[in-house]
């Protein structure tokens, strides 16, 4: 899956690779699914969500840029994947899923692998964020708002990274970096997530 999905596609960070070899999909996803667990395709994981396709996991890990020691919010613990990546790689993880089951399950998979101590969850809607740990490293979105949550912004530190796929029916992926004067602004490339629900869409 490495080589061939993600390498091929162009990811090189080294500990970013190192991570998506180490993390065991397979226990991220529904059992009846564990097949293919490693293909290059988003799978469900019930409730209408998904587990991304294995490079875009990587791309979104990449475009963080974090290390050993930083501290990043997750909107959206999903199966909770993304945060096993990000805490196979030293990272601190505050994640929030606004759907309860998900994420009971996402916390009983992260214990089973060893990497619930490096994350916390919680359960609620994720647009306003998680302002008592906030500032953040960097904030990973794995659903897509209409627009940017402007909270998520003003949890970064200086020099910190907002990744988010945004948009309704045509969602492209951005890299946020927040400067001493505002905020700069990457298109990275189209993308599909499933939209974020609640706040974001005036719930």
């Amino acid at each position: 899956m490495v080589d061939s999905q993600i390498v091929g596609r162009g990811i090189s960070n080294p500990n970013v690779l190192e991570a998506i070899r180490k993390v065991p999909r397979h226990r991220f996803v529904p059992e009846s699914l564990r097949k293919s667990a490693y293909e290059d395709r988003p799978l469900p994981i019930g409730h209408g969500q998904t587990i991304s396709q294995p490079y875009i996991v990587a791309l979104m890990t990449e475009l963080a840029d974090v290390e050993a020691g930083d501290k990043v919010l997750e909107v959206g613990t999903g199966s909770g994947y993304q945060a096993a990546v990000l805490a196979e790689m030293g990272v601190t993880v505050y994640s929030i899923e606004i759907i309860e089951p998900l994420a009971a399950q996402a916390e009983a998979a992260l214990a089973a692998t060893g990497y619930g101590d490096r994350v916390e969850i919680r359960t609620g809607d994720g647009y306003a964020g998680w302002p008592e740990h906030a500032p953040f490293d960097a904030v990973v979105v794995t659903a897509a708002p209409p627009e940017i949550p402007d909270p998520l912004k003003r949890q970064l530190r200086i020099g910190g990274r907002l990744i988010i796929p945004v948009g309704k029916s045509f969602q492209r992926l951005l890299r946020i970096t927040r400067s001493e004067t505002g905020f700069d602004a990457e298109n990275v490339l189209p993308v599909r997530f499933v939209p974020m629900i609640g706040r974001a869409q005036g719930d």
